[in-house]
């Protein structure tokens, strides 16, 4: 399934204002249940300055994004919209924990979706 992005900072905040959200050792997953369930998936990524300098924190987005194709494309539910947050551990997390930390965060936040079935 094709994987949308958030972009504008107003759809970041009602991903937050959702208060669904889990933390790993590698990431952060917020997620928010849209109005419109037929609608795509949409991720947003975001890391601080906590998390490094500008290389650092391109390089923990770009991570982030593959992530993201690998796992929410294929397991996240239909009509949500995901923020992933990087956190300090990020850059350095090998990347199959990675994998794993996104796939904790969606079963435990409720959005994860083992098969087509269940998407439609």
């Amino acid at each position: 399934m094709a994987v949308e992005r958030l972009k504008r900072r107003v759809e970041f905040l009602r991903v937050a204002g959702a208060r669904k959200k889990w933390a790993m050792p590698g990431l952060v997953l917020q997620a928010r249940r849209r109005d419109d369930q037929g609608g795509a998936l949409r991720v947003g990524f975001t890391a601080s300055r906590k998390v490094g300098g500008a290389v650092v924190r391109n390089r923990t987005k770009r991570r982030l994004r593959v992530a993201a194709e690998q796992v929410i494309a294929t397991h996240g539910k239909c009509g949500y919209d995901y923020v992933l947050i990087a956190r300090a551990g990020t850059v350095g997390r090998p990347f199959p924990a990675l994998l794993e930390d996104l796939k904790a965060a969606l079963k435990r936040v409720g959005a994860w979706c083992d098969d087509d079935v269940e998407r439609k």
